[in-house]
């Protein structure tokens, strides 16, 4: 029989079986969490996933301690805007202005150097097998872990994007200095809640922000000349002195958390309790009953706080848009990959892999997953954000 006959319907299926999505960014409806994630993704073809990504994460950590709030913050921006596909780390290219130079994390997001190099290591253990966005989303979780914070499941299968939008970032991603209102919005567009919310606003138990996004605070609050009222003497005095009130001083840090700045804890709502939230975001919690009364429950029991921390964070990691379209999402080999491939790129790859299928078959070769079509898992086993929801563009982790 010839080799040809071999391929013509087993290719037509395998391309029949891709996972197709648009290759242009969603601005409206809601995302979809109806998606084949699966616990056990990578069990059989990366077996020692979690182990890479947390020697990853702790390698970093050793020598920048802000990085766990850094790289939790990466994730929220990522899936945030248009669902979890690691868009976030792409360059720019002549076809589309990415995500990168948003205002928002325009010269304050941070931690690409360490997705980079932990997606080196998972390459050399796992080629073509794992994608960025899920060694992003479990090198959040541990970062959580690591700063002592929850564990929270994950599901893995998620597929990288080859498009990024900069405009999508500016639109959809909460700025400091946005009405609760508008905040909310913007998570409830995203399938979240007011809860989530809450909750999620409290990855600024750990972090830094920087003095830009929360001067106005200090100085000249809406206008009036004066410092926001609702600040406490004792922490406005000293926020001045680590931003005065010159453009200097702009890029200047504070910690989100002045308590227990590198710490994962409940100190971040008590500190709302006693009026000493940071961004003008986090305080507003306060001003509304709905929001102040979950506020209050988890500044009493750091337990509570855990656990809806971690059912949040499973619901952020798990968000994604409707797919839409004629273009494959697949496993990017490279972070900062930036063109998805096209329809003749898929004919080779998958004429590849039957040819090493019919080889191994003839040989008796051992089995061996091909990328992206089957199931595998990191996940048997079982810490953040210097802007985490509030984002905005200024904090520094």
């Amino acid at each position: 029989m010839s080799l040809s006959s071999y391929f013509t319907i087993p290719l037509f299926l395998c391309l029949s079986s891709l996972h197709l999505v648009s290759p242009f960014p969603s601005f409206g409806g809601q995302i979809d969490y109806d998606y084949n994630y699966n616990y056990n993704y990578y069990e059989r073809s990366c077996p020692r996933l979690r182990m890479i990504v947390q020697n990853g994460v702790w390698a970093a950590f050793k020598t920048d301690t802000r990085i766990a709030a850094s790289l939790l913050r990466l994730h929220f921006h990522d899936c945030f805007v248009n669902g979890c596909d690691a868009s976030i780390l792409l360059d720019d290219t002549i076809d589309f202005r990415g995500e990168k130079n948003a205002f928002p994390n325009r010269n304050s997001a941070r931690g690409y150097e360490v997705i980079d190099s932990i997606k080196a290591d998972v390459e050399q253990a796992c080629p073509s097998t794992v994608s960025c966005v899920d060694i992003l989303t479990l090198a959040a979780r541990e970062s959580v872990i690591l700063s002592g914070g929850p564990y929270y499941p994950l599901s893995f299968g998620r597929k990288d994007g080859f498009t990024a939008s900069e405009k999508a970032a500016n639109e959809q991603l909460p700025s400091p200095i946005e009405p609760l209102e508008n905040i909310t919005a913007k998570f409830t567009s995203k399938g979240l809640d007011m809860k989530d919310v809450v909750v999620l606003s409290g990855a600024h138990t750990i972090g830094f922000a920087q003095c830009f996004t929360f001067k106005r605070r200090l100085f000249d609050f809406k206008g009036t000349g004066k410092p926001d009222p609702t600040l406490e003497s004792s922490a406005l005095a000293n926020l001045q002195g680590m931003c005065p009130n010159k453009d200097a001083s702009n890029r200047n840090l504070a910690p989100l958390d002045s308590a227990s700045t590198y710490r994962f804890d409940n100190a971040y709502y008590v500190n709302l309790v006693n009026g000493t939230g940071l961004l003008e975001s986090d305080q507003a919690l306060m001003r509304d009953p709905k929001t102040s009364a979950i506020v209050t429950a988890y500044s009493s029991n750091s337990y509570l706080f855990s656990a809806d921390f971690a059912s949040s964070m499973t619901k952020l990691s798990n968000l994604v848009f409707p797919t839409i379209n004629n273009i494959a999402q697949v496993v990017r080999f490279h972070v900062h990959e930036q063109t998805s491939p096209n329809l003749f790129s898929y004919f080779v790859i998958i004429a590849f892999f039957l040819l090493m299928s019919l080889h191994r078959l003839a040989c008796g070769g051992g089995r061996h997953p091909s990328p992206g079509f089957e199931g595998d898992s990191d996940d048997l086993g079982g810490h953040g954000s210097h802007d985490f929801p509030k984002t905005g563009g200024g904090s520094d982790d």
